[in-house]
């Protein structure tokens, strides 16, 4: 559709904008940008702080401009004395409520609201606190809500609702008595909420984090008797050097390693090996779903927000997803077996730390289920089920590790590239697509279509799986088999794809699904703001890692081969289906 240019004039000056635009956004293309808390592109415009106010000519009282459209001949004026006036009086009313507290704040320096207090030369408020304080929500693993620094922007409820059709918050009561609740205030924990942290990574305060384990971390790392391990997804390599000051999407494999290594961390390992071992078995079990007539289409179960939302929405769908870990448990579950025993290590001495670009990794790992290393060694070892013990101990985010980085004086940029550990930190370039949409995919197909046909994949890049849009599909010949795929990021498209299977009509044999917007890229715990750019950057980070491999495909890992030969014998066998498979449980929508 042609782009219709009108004319308008903002602050005296002619323009001519894209038709259909809103006032901020006519005024941004031009150069202007307007203050605002509540808006924020392609999640949320609802005009609920009032910052945005404008005058246009004609009309009785200042307009928002994030929800007004522009018209042909408007005249617009965008600060004046008394737009200004406005605005402080309307930040003053959302300060009256707000703990002054940044210097010991969670976002003290990337907070939206100390921003424009700045900006708009704020500096005391007239007006008294009117709501009670209210206890930090800490139900969840994973999220952390604190009322007490919440604006009421509802950035957080149209994430859940529109993006990723979960509605685990919404707004409650009226006047002084507006908050953001869960259903009858039963806490994140307690109710459908998939832990995807895409609320936090929209939150312009600090009103929901990350539930923070770096102290834990940090007094096992300086534990004599522990011998404590990292593995970092993916997606970290292009978010952890933007949490640094480095510019967006960068990509900083070697100064992460070196990095982790200053930290303190006896082994920096890859969870790009478990995801090559991932696709040996995912790989593996699409065929034998194929040839044994097994329940398609299968979807991958990678993404820990995804299988939450399936198990409390689609309950009856679980079968079609892989009994797959995810690549961070395979891992787990391998350092606390294989390579404990390989190099003589008491599993109960061998700490596992996560760097994962997710919030709902933090639930993943507190499973009951993941504990498939202490099954492995209860009689071995002769353990009690006090000495139970977790596959993986701790998950930190991007965010996390980069408050580690800074707290121990680690001059990111300026530190050398270094490799990883071995053996569980060689991988492939398949391992390093899985932290973008479509990823999964790929890699999948990459080994797939080998194994089925024993002939070289013609062309390795498969671009028809790559991009943004919200669902991706494609047909796909291995060697005169044919079959139909579809690659779906956030939840709200994996519902779409959910809503087909549970109908019958679904003509796919497998499916991809990744929680958050633009894949892990765009996880719940990556450096804050996200936007649909910064993704793009990230993932031209991931693919351009992925070309300069010299190993692209997850079969031909060497470390893969050897731990197959060494230990798990065989894809799908007995081993690997004690410690790389699981299964899944129904949850209530309340």
């Amino acid at each position: 559709m042609e782009n219709i240019l009108i004319n308008i004039k903002i602050d005296g000056n002619d323009h001519q904008v894209t038709q259909g635009k809103t006032i901020l956004e006519a005024c941004l293309e031009t150069g202007i940008k307007i203050p605002s808390l509540c808006y924020l592109k392609d999640v949320s415009h609802n005009a609920s702080c009032a910052i945005c106010v404008v005058e246009v000519k004609g009309a009785r009282s200042l307009v928002r401009s994030c929800v007004t459209s522009i018209n042909e001949g408007m005249e617009i004026t965008t600060h004046s004395t008394a737009i200004n006036q406005a605005r402080k009086t309307n930040l003053e009313l959302i300060l009256a409520n707000h703990p002054k507290e940044c210097l010991i704040c969670e976002r003290n320096g990337n907070c939206e609201l100390q921003e424009l207090s700045a900006n708009l030369g704020m500096s005391e408020t007239s007006f008294p606190k009117t709501k009670p304080s209210e206890k930090p929500d800490d139900t969840s693993l994973s999220l952390v809500r604190n009322p007490d620094k919440c604006i009421l922007c509802g950035r957080c409820i149209a994430v859940c609702a529109d993006v990723q059709t979960v509605y685990a918050i919404d707004f409650a009561g009226r006047g002084l008595r507006s908050k953001v609740a869960t259903y009858q205030n039963r806490g994140l924990g307690n109710v459908a909420c998939t832990n995807c942290g895409q609320c936090a990574l929209v939150c312009p305060t600090a009103a929901i984090v990350e539930k923070d384990d770096t102290e834990a971390v940090f007094a096992d790392i300086y534990n004599s008797d522990k011998i404590v391990v990292v593995q970092t997804a993916p997606a970290i390599r292009v978010g952890i050097g933007e949490a640094m000051g480095m510019s967006e999407g960068a990509l900083v494999t070697g100064k992460m390693v070196s990095s982790l290594r200053k930290l303190g961390f006896d082994k920096v390992f890859d969870t790009q090996f478990t995801a090559d071992l991932t696709i040996m078995e995912e790989g593996f079990e699409l065929i034998s779903r194929i040839k044994s007539g097994g329940t398609l289409p299968m979807v991958t179960s990678c993404s820990p927000g995804w299988i939450k939302f399936i198990e409390h929405f689609f309950p009856k769908s679980l079968k079609h997803l892989s009994t797959c870990k995810s690549p961070q448990q395979m891992f787990g579950a391998v350092a606390k077996t294989y390579y404990a025993q390989k190099l003589n290590i008491d599993p109960r001495k061998l700490i596992v730390v996560s760097i994962m670009p997710c919030t709902a990794k933090k639930f993943e790992c507190k499973r009951p289920e993941m504990n498939s290393a202490f099954h492995f060694w209860k009689d071995k070892l002769n353990l009690s089920d006090k000495e139970n013990f977790y596959d993986v101990d701790y998950v930190l985010t991007t965010r996390e590790l980069a408050k580690m980085f800074k707290k121990t004086g680690i001059d990111f940029s300026s530190l050398p590239e270094e490799e990883f550990d071995h053996p569980l930190g060689i991988s492939t370039g398949a391992g390093v697509i899985f932290g973008a949409t479509g990823g999964v995919m790929e890699a999948a197909v990459r080994t797939a279509y080998e194994v089925i046909t024993g002939k070289p994949l013609p062309k390795i890049d498969l671009n028809v799986v790559r991009g943004f849009e919200g669902i991706k599909e494609a047909e796909l010949d291995l060697d005169g088999t044919k079959i139909k795929v579809a690659v779906a990021h956030s939840l709200k498209n994996a519902r779409t794809l959910l809503e087909q299977i549970e109908e019958g009509k679904s003509p796919y044999a497998f499916i991809e699904v990744m929680t958050c917007p633009g894949g892990c890229l765009g996880g719940g715990g990556q450096a804050i703001p996200t936007t649909w750019a910064i993704r793009q950057k990230r993932a031209d980070s991931l693919y351009k890692e992925d070309s300069m491999h010299a190993i692209r495909k997850s079969h031909d890992n060497p470390a893969i081969k050897a731990i197959y030969s060494e230990f798990l014998k065989e894809p799908l066998g007995h081993h690997s289906h004690e410690l790389l498979h699981t299964s899944y449980v129904e949850r209530g929508i309340f």
